[in-house]
């Protein structure tokens, strides 16, 4: 008798496989799902190896242009990043895929969904979250936390041995000493060999970026133009994209021919473990770049602080903590399109052997910058004795702090 219907998140590799053999084993019927993020993923062949290992079903969603749409480009909109590099390429899937299982595992009449995400990391936290708040009471089966299981498949050899066993396919090629994690935005890898944070990491490990030495020796220039901070138009080479997932897509190709995107870092898990991972994120990389810029063209300069100040960092950390689907991220995200408003013109740049290099950028409607009112060489837009004024009444506060310093006995240091 059935202990009932899970829904798996399925990646038809290892672990997942080996999940979806245990929790056959334990009596349960299996869905298996696999989410199309844009990762180069062989979707018939994890189909086929699911149904032969004993799922009911395999069910893939394409969620590409959705990620692009409702994620990526708001990301690009209010200039998420971590810890001053990390784009978020792997945080900002999880909510689109969360999304999918559940209405996958809805379909198919499941109680319950599962993953294979490890205890000591941060996803097992971004999709039980997501869950909970998208389906409150569905049930959630996490293998890696459940002492029957990673008590019986201590490490990889009980993981083969077991493979064997059941009769699942394991590829033979050798394994690469790291783990990896996919999506159109980005690949990270992490763990293995890469857990000695001075553990240059070899030049076969990445995968979707040519190395900056040996990018082409000339620059690959391109514009991007900008609607209210959102991408609408990549043009290079006499050719134009439009569509939002075509921009992306079109973008990251040439990022990465061009060596854009390589990170290597040691970043703040939000259960406070600290964690070495490299990652490779060529698209966002030149749309942050261009956005960024953009925006000290057109973008009012309280409107700025206040976002860079309070939005950007609290929209980050929410993303990366695994709170997309929380009241304070939808606030969050609510303020996002006003600060985006006036954020449209165009963005010159140049790819060059791993830089990203601005060429230029203009704006047909927003008349914040006035070369003649900024001109060094020109007397216009306000008399240069108006500063007297401007610097006396900012001058008064300091002085106080002076004097107050002086009646203590203080001096003022470097």
């Amino acid at each position: 008798m059935s202990k009932g219907k899970v829904c798996l998140a399925y990646s038809g590799g290892l672990d997942t496989s080996i999940i979806l053999a245990w929790l056959l084993e334990q009596g349960y019927e299996v869905i298996a799902f696999l989410a199309n993020v844009g990762q180069e993923e062989d979707f018939k062949a994890a189909e086929e190896k699911a149904l032969k290992i004993g799922a009911t079903k395999f069910v893939s969603v394409d969620c590409r242009e959705e990620f692009v749409k409702d994620i990526l480009f708001p990301a690009v909109q209010v200039n998420a990043v971590y810890e001053d590099v990390y784009l978020l390429g792997t945080s900002l899937a999880r909510p689109v895929i969360a999304k999918a299982q559940i209405q996958v595992a809805e379909q198919e009449g499941c109680f319950a969904v599962a993953h294979g995400c490890t205890g000591k990391g941060n996803d097992q936290i971004r999709f039980e979250l997501g869950f909970y708040a998208l389906k409150p009471d569905v049930k959630v089966i996490a293998p890696w936390r459940l002492p029957e299981f990673f008590e019986r498949f201590a490490g990889r050899k009980d993981l083969l041995d077991y493979a064997a066993e059941k009769g699942i396919p394991v590829a033979q090629t050798k394994s690469k000493p790291w783990s990896t994690d996919e999506n159109q935005a980005h690949i990270s890898y992490e763990a293995g060999i890469l857990e000695d944070p001075n553990t240059t990491p070899p030049k076969d490990m990445w995968k979707l970026i040519v190395d900056p030495e040996d990018a082409p020796n000339k620059p690959q220039e391109l514009q991007l133009d900008f609607e209210k901070g959102l991408p609408v138009k990549l043009s290079y080479n006499g050719k134009s994209v439009t569509a939002p997932l075509d921009i992306f897509l079109e973008v990251s190709s040439l990022a990465r021919a061009n060596g854009v995107g390589r990170i290597d870092i040691v970043e703040d898990r939000y259960i406070n473990l600290k964690s070495r991972g490299c990652y490779e994120q060529a698209p966002l990389t030149v749309l942050r770049r261009a956005h960024v810029d953009l925006e000290g063209l057109v973008l009012d300069k309280e409107v700025r602080q206040l976002r860079d100040s309070f939005v950007t960092p609290n929209y980050s950390r929410l993303l990366y903590n695994g709170s997309y689907f929380t009241p304070e991220c939808e606030y969050i995200r609510s303020m996002i399109a006003p600060s985006q408003e006036h954020v449209n013109g165009s963005v010159r740049l140049s790819l060059y052997k791993g830089n990203v290099f601005v060429l230029g950028r203009y704006s047909n409607t927003e008349k914040l910058y006035d070369a003649t009112e900024s001109s060094m060489d020109e007397l216009t837009g306000f008399e240069p004795t108006d500063t007297t004024g401007f610097i006396a009444i900012q001058a008064i506060r300091v002085k106080k702090y002076g004097e107050a310093k002086k009646a203590r006995g203080e001096t003022l240091t470097l």
